[in-house]
């Protein structure tokens, strides 16, 4: 009798807590390689997820001096501050970023605040042994948000093929939208990386429910930052003492049937790991596939738009 087990196919995995100082791009750098590094050499991570806006940063408790109908010169110059701390794509922290993973040999998504012209967008960058990968643009920023970062559109919405498992990234409340999840996952995303800033005990059910949903490995990195990673002489709503907690992380790794795997990491920063058992998502899928085997195509069908949105175009 021969048997017919085969070994089992595994990835280690690790997600990042962690934030930079505020409009100090030159910082943002430093650690992002740092941690990369770290998650990669002392903990065997081929795959490495830092959070929402990890590069330009996420502004938690400002407004921008923004009311409806009205703005400040003070409002305005705080934006400038923002626009100059979010980094260009290509650009020298992208072949930065590019050279580590390589180095590596290991696959990274790295949240980041981009620069296009008079436009910011918030972004999922990735990267792999070859080096910069693509990214993907925020489809919707949320409340806020949108007097800060513009709209990504569907030319953005891409998967990886690492060779072992297909990576895909949804940026904060994306993951509450249903059709882009029924667009990713009909792309056959394995590893779904949630790059956010959301520290609410219900982003927890978020990521499970789409882990079993999508019967896919969900990645959630989260922010943790302090009041004393910004300026001086900003004044966040929370308050400004020094260790006031802006954003307080809660970070996850959920197996495709709902199981947490590590996590969720609270008060303070670190790095989460997980060795995935690639095999359990053909074991998960077997009674579930939401664009497949369990989909009705008669019934319901999703036209999704993957073209670039482009203002000029000249002939």
């Amino acid at each position: 009798m021969t048997n017919s087990a085969q070994p089992s196919r595994t990835v280690t995995v690790a997600v990042v807590q962690a934030a930079a100082p505020l409009f100090d791009t030159p910082v943002a750098l430093v650690r992002a390689k740092k941690l990369i590094r770290e998650a990669a050499v002392r903990h065997g991570a081929k795959v490495v997820v830092l959070p929402e806006a990890f590069f330009g940063g996420y502004p938690k408790g400002l407004d921008f001096d923004m009311t409806v109908g009205s703005r400040t010169p003070a409002g305005r110059d705080l934006f400038r501050r923002y626009h100059a701390s979010a980094i260009e794509i290509p650009g020298p922290e992208v072949a930065a970023l590019a050279t580590v993973t390589r180095e590596l040999g290991c696959h990274a998504v790295v949240g980041a605040v981009e620069r296009q012209g008079g436009t910011l967008y918030c972004a999922a960058l990735f990267f792999g042994p070859d080096g910069y990968l693509g990214l993907h643009r925020k489809l919707m920023p949320t409340a806020a948000e949108r007097y800060l970062w513009g709209q990504g559109d569907g030319s953005t919405l891409q998967v990886i093929d690492t060779g072992s498992a297909r990576i895909g990234a949804a940026i904060c409340w994306e993951n509450y939208m249903p059709l882009f999840r029924t667009a990713m996952y009909a792309k056959g995303v394995d590893l779904w990386c949630a790059p956010t800033v959301d520290d609410r005990d219900a982003w927890q059910a978020t990521m499970r429910h789409i882990a079993l949903e999508g019967r896919c490995f969900v990645l959630s990195a989260n922010q943790y930052l302090r009041r004393d990673a910004l300026p001086d002489d900003l004044h966040p709503v929370q308050g400004n003492e020094p260790d006031t907690v802006l954003i307080g992380g809660g970070s996850v790794i959920v197996s495709p049937l709902g199981e947490v795997l590590a996590g969720p990491l609270r008060d303070g920063e670190g790095i989460l790991t997980a060795d995935l058992d690639l095999d359990d998502l053909a074991r998960a899928r077997f009674d579930l596939d939401s664009t497949g085997h369990y989909a009705r195509p008669d019934v319901f069908t999703l036209h999704v738009d993957e073209s670039p949105n482009i203002t000029v175009t000249s002939s």
